[in-house]
């Protein structure tokens, strides 16, 4: 798309808007994207503060890559059994490269019978970090990579650091994605015109997630339960007049582990607990959207 002020699609007042309607009116659709990521050890990596060395220096970053592997050697295997236990299927975020270098998280996903959606080659790089001239053929290739490993192609996508170029949009409607989730400005899904190819944004949220509340913002555990159980409890009374999506955002070497992992068990179990939740994954969400959708 050109270079615009605002986005490819309508404001929208939250207060405005037809009634969303969940399946067996449910007031909220819980949706858990995992995200599982491939870092390279002979790459400059984030640091503490989330800044990344520039180059090829200060390599290898053997602590700050330890602590990524361990979320794929141990933390991610800990969130499956915690979600596996509440009845809550993921949507993963998944870098292509982790179809080849770790198959067994793969298996283990689709024994669980998750969703994948694209999350570029490794989390290294963002796509606003790539040759320009580069970016229509990576996105191919990290979908068509996912799509041989699962069997199934990716219905929605969600960037590395959640970045975007003025091209991405229509790359993804290119590939036939459905949904992305890089935008961050909404409850509900909406519908976006990518030079009259449709896209759905389904709501990630950059607030009810391990990254951005324990990794940067420096909260406890405990304070990311409670911020998960507050943001259901806001989002279920909404969820009477018109249907909400709450969005939990994980990353296997922050949320998986030991000491973290039980406060995503007790605010599972919190929001299960109530009636009127759909445990869903993206394309189940969008796809019961574009049903009653009248854009």
């Amino acid at each position: 798309m050109e270079p615009r002020s605002y986005g490819p699609f309508k404001y929208s007042a939250v207060n405005r808007r037809p009634k969303i309607t969940w399946p067996n009116d449910a007031r909220v659709a819980l949706w858990v994207a995992p995200n599982i990521e491939y870092f390279a050890l002979d790459e400059a990596l984030p640091g503490d503060n989330f800044s990344r060395p520039g180059g090829a220096g200060y390599t290898p970053m053997v602590r700050e890559w330890g602590v990524r592997d361990y979320g794929n050697r141990v933390g991610v295997f800990r969130i499956m059994e915690v979600m596996e236990k509440h009845g809550v299927r993921g949507t993963v975020s998944l870098n292509s490269n982790v179809c080849d270098a770790f198959p067994e998280i793969i298996e283990d996903c689709m024994k669980l019978d998750w969703e994948f959606m694209g999350h570029c080659q490794g989390n290294m790089h963002r796509l606003s970090e790539i040759p320009p001239e580069t970016e229509r053929e990576y996105i191919h290739q990290t979908l068509a990579k996912i799509t041989e490993a699962t069997g199934k192609r990716p219905a929605g996508w969600l960037g590395s650091g959640l970045h975007e170029t003025w091209d991405t949009l229509d790359y993804l409607a290119e590939e036939g994605c459905r949904y992305v989730s890089d935008w961050v400005n909404d409850d509900q899904p909406y519908m976006m015109d990518i030079g009259g190819k449709p896209l759905t944004y389904l709501p990630y949220s950059f607030e009810t997630n391990d990254s951005s509340a324990i990794g940067r913002n420096q909260y406890t555990p405990g304070e990311f339960e409670r911020m998960m159980k507050d943001q259901f409890d806001v989002l279920y009374r909404e969820g009477a007049e018109s249907g909400r999506v709450m969005a939990i955002c994980l990353h296997p070497y922050i949320i998986g582990q030991p000491h973290r992992i039980g406060a995503l068990d007790r605010a599972l179990e919190y929001i299960c607990s109530h009636a009127g939740v759909w445990k869903a994954t993206g394309s189940e969400i969008v796809d019961h959207y574009l049903k009653g959708e009248t854009w």
